[in-house]
């Protein structure tokens, strides 16, 4: 990552050497036009699309932060090294290998790649006051937009990792002296930039294009910013202004396209606006008020974008005969439609994909997590297997016809208590259809050849949302909350989510954080980095002082400096983990060819995954502080404790 001047130096041969002007790489000149910086701004936004959208048979980025929540658990139940043990699995060493994006998980993608991020935005920064013909104003909004690109990637770096480094520049040549610095430093140089891209950057209404940065992702980015930092009131106005002075609106009723859902035989969609909010060819229309900004990634040229295997990589494995009936036949059947056999009431490849489960929803996240005032919500339209907008197992119907069961409902067990299924990590879970059903044209076009998996669909490229105005209500409630939990209109905001989703069950009386919580998680689910974001609200909790749901208080001291994996202490990110998901449960005993016996585990140490070794020993000439509870950890590692001291020691080598 010690940093840009990689670029320059490609080699050290003698040979390199050799005065050859038109082989140098020239920042001053590539970026001394307004068209260099549009193609590095074009860079950063398409970075910013690929944590969602990882073009990887097997892999999505954003699964990562998922399994570090209370909402995924890793599920390739096939792969040894699946990431599950975290407490004793996750080390320095065990994360610097772009294999870890094929097999496990991302943490040193979501490390390496974030840091590019911000080597595209320097960039920008630091050469648009150079380009001549553009007045003051264009040259503000360029950086209001790469501050933004830079605070985003810096907000998930330092609640993935803590203290990190801070670049702020490219660099002329190679720098091996790094030291961190404090979160808290780089958290208020972000709210500085922030501030300042608020007034810079357009509105969307008065921008020409959708899907770059604007006033209202500013607004949203700032507000976090606030409340990461304690400045509650501020984060309540940026909010209010998003709410009632920005021209947005929360989605009310069915609008856009309809789309059918794949394959309705199988599996009708009755419309409703939970489903045509989050269908790809709605997000960023203009009838869609909701959305503040959506990420582009779908269109007639193909090439430019990059595909989202949601359906491939989010679903149930539950195609081979490790599902069987009550009379011993595999339930499910790929049976393609050029087959005589071929019926359209059937056909879940195409109507739900062909899942493999890199990655589970928890029992949590699928069902205890809809209750609201101690009811299971059956209104709810994002819990809704009625309307199809949501799959529950028993939602599958046997398709094999050589079963007696054929036509019924899948079933876990058998008449005599006996499982049907061999691993219900990887082939056993419900699954939100509205937010993950892509339509996968190639796939399902490819109908011939032997290949039983022909037709099948695994997703494909779609548009997709980075901030909505609900997330802005959310956040409202939790400043609220930081202020004075005892006022009665945080409630008011949660509801305003629910009633759109058509909730009967509405919140009443006094709010907790988890409340707060649990509905972010209903909401933003696959939209939220909910790792970064259950660690940003940690801090808020120690810094004010406030109460989680279960009456615990946390300080500024230790809320971050604990390890083990006992059900008391640690962070509230740790809590919830705890209470609502798979980890520290002890080992699960399942039928399967690779890790049969996983034993999912969290420590508390991981609050923030450790600094990689690769990265520490690249920078030998300094030292880069490692994480608590971690190999390598040393409380006197000295660290920049203001942004300008770490900013002006750049300039050295």
């Amino acid at each position: 990552m010690f940093i840009g001047a990689s670029i320059a130096l490609n080699s050290c041969s003698k040979s390199f050497l050799k005065p050859d002007p038109l082989s140098f790489y020239e920042p001053t000149t590539t970026f001394s036009t307004e068209a260099g910086l549009m193609s590095t701004l074009a860079i950063c936004d398409r970075h910013l699309k690929a944590y969602w959208a990882t073009d990887h048979n097997e892999m999505l980025t954003l699964g990562t932060e998922y399994i570090f929540s209370e909402l995924m658990v890793a599920s390739a139940t096939d792969k040894r090294t699946m990431l599950c043990d975290i407490a004793n699995m996750l080390t320095p060493t065990s994360e610097t290998s772009y294999q870890n994006i094929e097999r496990t998980n991302s943490i040193w993608y979501l490390w390496e790649e974030t840091y590019k991020a911000i080597m595209y935005a320097n960039t920008i920064i630091q050469f648009v006051d150079g380009v001549q013909n553009l007045n003051e104003a264009t040259k503000n909004m360029y950086k209001g937009r790469a501050y933004f690109h830079r605070a985003f990637r810096y907000m998930a770096l330092i609640f993935e990792f803590g203290d990190v480094p801070l670049v702020t520049r490219m660099l002329e040549v190679p720098k091996q002296n790094y030291r961190s610095t404090k979160r808290d430093a780089i958290l208020q140089m972000l709210t500085r930039d922030m501030e300042l891209a608020v007034q810079w950057v357009p509105d969307q209404k008065d921008l020409s294009l959708t899907g770059m940065v604007n006033k209202g992702a500013c607004r949203m980015l700032l507000a976090k910013c606030y409340l990461a930092i304690g400045e509650y009131a501020k984060a309540k106005e940026q909010t209010d202004i998003l709410i009632n002075q920005s021209g947005y609106s929360l989605m009310q009723n069915s609008f856009g396209t309809f789309n059918d859902g794949g394959e309705p035989q199988t599996w009708p969609i009755t419309r409703n606006v939970i489903w045509d909010l989050h269908r790809p060819e709605n997000k960023l229309i203009a009838a869609n008020r909701e959305v503040i900004m959506g990420m582009p990634n779908r269109g007639a040229n193909t090439e430019s974008f990059i595909q989202m295997l949601t359906m491939r990589i989010l679903y149930p494995f539950v195609f081979d005969n490790r599902i069987q009936t009550k009379d011993g036949k595999q339930a499910l059947l790929n049976i393609r439609r050029d087959n005589a056999n071929y019926n359209p009431k059937y056909d879940y490849m195409r109507a739900f994909g062909r899942g493999i489960a890199t990655f589970r929803p928890t029992h949590f996240s699928t069902h205890s997590l809809w209750a609201v005032n101690g009811v299971m919500d059956a209104g709810d339209l994002r819990h809704s297997s009625q309307t199809g907008n949501w799959i529950r197992m028993e939602d599958y119907r046997v398709n094999n016809k050589a079963s007696s069961e054929f036509g019924n409902p899948l079933t876990l067990y058998n008449t005599n208590g006996a499982l049907l299924c061999s691993d219900t990590i990887r082939r056993w879970f419900d699954v939100p259809h509205y937010k993950f059903f892509l339509d996968d044209p190639v796939n399902e076009a490819n109908i011939t050849g032997s290949d039983g998996l022909r037709g099948a669909t695994n997703g494909g490229i779609a548009d997709w949302y980075l901030y909505r105005l609900a997330e802005a209500y959310l956040l409202r409630a939790e400043a609220k909350y930081y202020l004075n939990p005892a006022d009665g209109s945080i409630k008011d905001d949660l509801n305003a989510v629910r009633q759109r989703a058509r909730c009967s069950q509405l919140y009443q009386g006094a709010v907790t954080i988890g409340d707060i919580m649990n509905e972010r998680a209903r909401e933003l689910y696959w939209e939220e980095w909910r790792n970064v974001e259950l660690k940003r609200v940690s801090l808020c909790l120690a810094r004010s002082g406030r109460p989680d749901e279960w009456g615990n208080t946390y300080t500024l001291e230790n809320f971050d400096k604990q390890s083990g994996t006992g059900p008391a202490g640690g962070s509230y990110w740790y809590q919830r983990i705890v209470h609502y998901s798979l980890y520290n449960k002890g080992p699960i005993q399942i039928n399967a060819t690779g890790n049969s016996n996983p034993n999912y585990t969290m420590d508390k140490k991981n609050m923030y995954w450790p600094i990689p070794y690769a990265a520490i020993t690249a920078n030998n000439k300094g030292q880069l502080s490692q994480n608590f509870g971690y190999d390598g950890y040393d409380p006197n590692t000295p660290k920049w404790d203001n942004w300008e001291d770490a900013v002006a020691d750049e300039n050295t080598n």
